[in-house]
């Protein structure tokens, strides 16, 4: 886990998506469902991996994953995202998931982080080199 992720400051910079949550993703005690969650890590990791010059990535590992505490209806998650690795044809991305608490106390806290793998591949699925930025 990174300095960062172990930080109880919201990571500087714009999110990679912000979502709304829904009564649809709830569970039977009335909380996020946590596969709802994972869904928007993944989506907001492969966005991540688009401005790494990434058009077309698929999701080859979830490493680690930790529900921290519980996402509410209501509440608006701001998923933030760092590349830790590069490789020759994937790429693993940090999500640090942060809700926007709209009741009392009205708080933003970290709920949910996960590191996830991404592989770049072409139009018939095949790895390709991730691109490098130019020196």
């Amino acid at each position: 886990m990174s300095d960062a992720a172990k930080s109880s400051e919201v990571p500087p910079g714009k999110p990679a998506i912000k979502m709304l949550m829904m009564p649809r993703d709830t569970n039977v005690h009335g909380t996020i469902f946590g596969g709802a969650i994972l869904s928007h890590v993944d989506q907001a990791g492969a966005v991540h991996a688009r401005r790494h010059g990434c058009d077309r990535v698929v999701t080859v590992a979830v490493d680690r994953v930790e529900f921290t505490l519980p996402v509410y209806v209501g509440d608006v998650l701001c998923l933030h995202c760092r590349t830790l690795r590069v490789g020759r044809t994937s790429l693993t991305v940090e999500v640090d998931v942060w809700a926007d608490r709209f009741s009392p106390p009205y708080e933003t806290i970290r709920v949910t982080e996960a590191q996830v793998t991404y592989v770049y591949v072409d139009e018939d699925g095949r790895p390709k080199p991730v691109p490098r930025p130019e020196p």
